[in-house]
């Protein structure tokens, strides 16, 4: 039995055991061969090599106007004519023909209140001038009747042909036609005024548009109870609020020790941040007389000289003092760049642009100076990152890391 055990011990020499070996050694030098490329490649990719510290910078939209800037301002735009139309008497909203955004003109009817008792009133008060009217007419026929009777007994008179008493009663009753006459004249102009207070009481339930505007809240429904003053729980002082678009202003707060830059007629330049990509112009139109103390500022007002549809009421918006108009070509952006991100390699401008980890290096052809930036004219656009202080071992693939401010 041990000899069987130690014959097991053996090691096989046979022609099989041998090719098995020299497949195993291939196999270990190959694995060692694609470690030592793999290797290789990492390497001279620069996986192995540390990442060069950088500083970068944004390509950026400039406007000219920012290089003769005096002041900066933030604030809102403001309608100088606003108005929370309301009636001037308490009455139930029965129609409602403006909503959110319409366009009214001056008298135009927006709304109307429930009037059956004024409009009875009105008819009633009509009808009764027209009654004037006709007793007028009747006291004038009378009248005349009355002025060729006491014109003929005159003449009769003086020839003996009447009475002395034929001639008094048709005296007396020439008067009584005058009288008359006046006394319906009178009733006339009296029946007019009461129509013409029926007809003011009748409008007082008709809600105009004050000026010409623009609705820009609806505070009202068809069925609720108006007032002029909102005394009741659920009553509304305001059926719609409306806006004149042609006296928009931006409303600035400016320091009081920068009052000095700022004067009426000074032109300005208007950015909205609703309108990122449009500037407007503008010039000072008033600077308020009074400072706020809690604040130490002055409220400047600013109009706009380029007038749009989209620059609506309470928009915030930023504004620039000029030291000058803006020309008609100073009215686009410029692409520009920190001129410290600008090197010169063969002979030519480039910058390197960080796409992720690493760095391209992008041939650019500047322009002019605007301020201390470098207007850029082909090469990049606003938005790309470029590395600031180019370091001299820096080419093109790099692998960089960002330098956090």
């Amino acid at each position: 039995m041990v000899d069987e055990d130690l014959s097991k011990l053996k090691i096989d020499k046979s022609p099989t055991t041998v090719r098995s070996g020299r497949r195993r050694k291939k196999v270990y030098w190959l694995v060692i061969f694609l470690v030592i490329v793999l290797v290789g490649i990492l390497y001279f990719g620069g996986i192995f090599t540390p990442a060069v510290r950088v500083e970068v910078a944004n390509v950026v939209q400039m406007y000219p106007s920012q290089t003769f800037s005096l002041l900066n301002a933030s604030g809102y735009v403001v309608a100088q004519r606003k108005a929370a139309v309301a009636p001037k008497v308490t009455g139930l909203l029965v129609s409602l023909t403006v909503e959110e955004g319409n366009w009214v003109k001056e008298g135009q009817v927006i709304a109307r209140l429930e009037n059956n008792d004024v409009m009875a009133a009105r008819n009633q008060a009509e009808a009764n001038l027209n009654a004037a009217r006709f007793n007028l007419e009747q006291a004038r026929a009378e009248l005349h009747d009355a002025t060729l009777t006491f014109n003929r007994n005159k003449e009769l008179l003086a020839n003996d042909f009447v009475s002395q008493a034929e001639y008094d009663t048709s005296e007396a009753r020439y008067k009584r036609a005058v009288a008359g006459v006046h006394a319906a004249e009178a009733a006339v102009k009296a029946n007019e005024a009461v129509l013409q207070g029926a007809n003011v009481s009748v409008g007082y339930t008709l809600i105009r548009a004050p000026f010409d505007a623009v609705v820009l809240t609806k505070n009202a429904d068809v069925g609720d109870i108006v007032t002029p003053i909102s005394a009741a729980a659920e009553a509304k002082a305001a059926v719609v609020t409306i806006a004149d678009m042609n006296s928009l202003q931006v409303e600035v707060d400016v320091s009081e020790s920068n009052l000095g830059k700022v004067k009426v007629g000074q032109p300005c330049e208007i950015q909205l941040d609703a309108l990122p990509e449009s500037r407007f112009r503008g010039e000072v139109h008033m600077v308020v007389p009074t400072a706020d103390r809690t604040k130490a500022t002055v409220m400047v007002k600013v109009r706009f000289i380029d007038k749009d549809d989209r620059i609506l009421p309470e928009m915030s918006a930023k504004l620039a003092f000029l030291s000058r108009p803006v020309k008609t070509e100073e009215q686009k952006p410029h692409t520009v760049i920190n001129p410290a991100a600008v090197v010169v390699r063969k002979g030519e401008n480039v910058v390197y642009v960080v796409k992720g980890n690493r760095v391209v290096e992008t041939p650019i052809i500047v322009g002019n100076h605007l301020g201390d930036m470098v207007e850029v004219l082909d090469g990049v656009k606003a938005g790309d990152r470029v590395v600031m202080k180019t370091p001299e071992k820096l080419k093109d693939g790099t692998r960089i890391k960002v330098i956090e401010k």
